[in-house]
Order: structure tokens, then sequence, then C-alpha cells
């Protein structure tokens, strides 16, 4: 039955699989250390660049994290492969982060290592769900439309005043507009989807958007 909704590429070499995921991997082992690189150095000793783009604050948030592990998420060549490859990002990605925090920093700090390993734990299933947002047919709009809303959430606040609540998030939502776009019936929902989500989202979750 899923096979209705996107079916799974099989002409990409075992070979090339193994190199994507190391690669994949790779690419959350760096972004870890990066992130909390930038996380230990006081603001004004940053490359002026990074100010500018406050790229510090920005990996401190949920929304980089998210549309990062979609991307990966919908351009792998199955469902099992889009969850063991946002796996093994949000492996390499927190597992970095908090042996620098530890050993360079000198710091863990426990209540937040739980919740990012809770996510890591989590995020092949939903990673697996994601793939199908890159599918045909109303359950691959309606997955889409989940995802573009969590993301709208973080951009805009639709309570209490319609507002944006942080610029580099808004070029995020958008970016995952590109990324899942459709034909414009479907997208028509797809935005209709997205904005039930997000608003759902803030007002089951409002400490998640103070």
């Amino acid at each position: 039955m899923l096979d209705n909704i996107r079916t799974t590429e099989n002409d990409i070499s075992t070979k090339r699989k193994v190199l994507d995921s190391l690669l994949i991997l790779a690419l959350g082992v760096v972004l870890g250390v990066f992130s909390k690189a930038l996380d230990a150095s006081a603001f004004n000793e940053l490359p002026e660049v990074f100010q500018m783009l406050d790229v510090t604050n920005l990996l401190g948030r949920f929304s980089i994290w998210i549309f990062m592990a979609v991307c990966i998420s919908v351009y792998s060549s199955s469902a099992k492969r889009a969850a063991l490859n946002v796996f093994l990002f949000f492996l390499g990605m927190v597992t970095s982060y908090y042996l620098y925090s530890t050993f360079v920093a000198g710091f863990f700090p426990m209540g937040y290592a739980m919740i990012w390993f809770g996510i890591t734990l989590v995020s092949p299933f939903l990673a697996y769900i994601c793939w199908y947002a890159k599918g045909k047919g109303w359950p691959a709009v309606a997955i889409s439309g989940v995802i573009i809303g969590v993301l709208f959430s973080f951009a805009v606040f639709l309570f209490q005043g319609i507002r944006i609540s942080y610029i580099p998030e808004v070029i995020i939502w958008l970016a995952s507009l590109i990324v899942l776009r459709r034909e414009p019936k479907e997208f028509a929902v797809e935005i209709g989807i997205s904005v039930v989500v997000a608003a759902l989202l803030q007002l089951l979750f409002p400490f998640l958007y103070g």
C-alpha cells in the first residue's frame, strides 16, 4: 500500500549507499562540534559574518535541525534508508556536541542531553514517515503539510497578533515550501493543513514559543 505513495529507488549501488550514510554521519559530527564551539565562544569573538547571520542562536533552535533531517529523509532512496540516515545524522551531531561540551568546554547539561538523545532515538521513525512526503496522493500531501506546519509554528506566532518570531526561521519555513513543493491544488491543501498544525502546536505547547 505504501508503494502507492512512493516507490523505493533500487538503482543505487550498495557502495554508494554506504558512502552516503558515512558522509551524513560525518556531517552530523562536524555540525555538532561546530555548533558547540560557537556556543562556547563569546559573541564578539566570532567572525563578523557569523554575528550578522546570528548563527549561534539559529543552531540552538529546533527548526534548523528539523529542516536538515527532513531534507536528508526526503532525498534518501527509500523509507528505510531515510530512517538510517537521519538516525546517523542525529547520532553524530548529538554525540559530538556533548563530547565537546564535556571534554573541551568542561560542562555536561544532563537535562538537555537527555532531550536530544531522546530525539535521536525517535528520529528514525519520524524520518521513515517523512520520506513519503515527496510521494504522490493525499497521504503525501498530509505528511508534507504536517512538516511545513511544524516549521511554520516556529516562524510565525498566530495568537495575540500575528507576527514573525525570528527571520531565519521564516527563511527555513520558505525553504521547506520549496523542498516539498506541489501542484497548486495540493499546495493549497498543504498550506491549510500546515496552518492548523501550527496553531495546534502553539496552543498545546506554548512553552516552546515563548
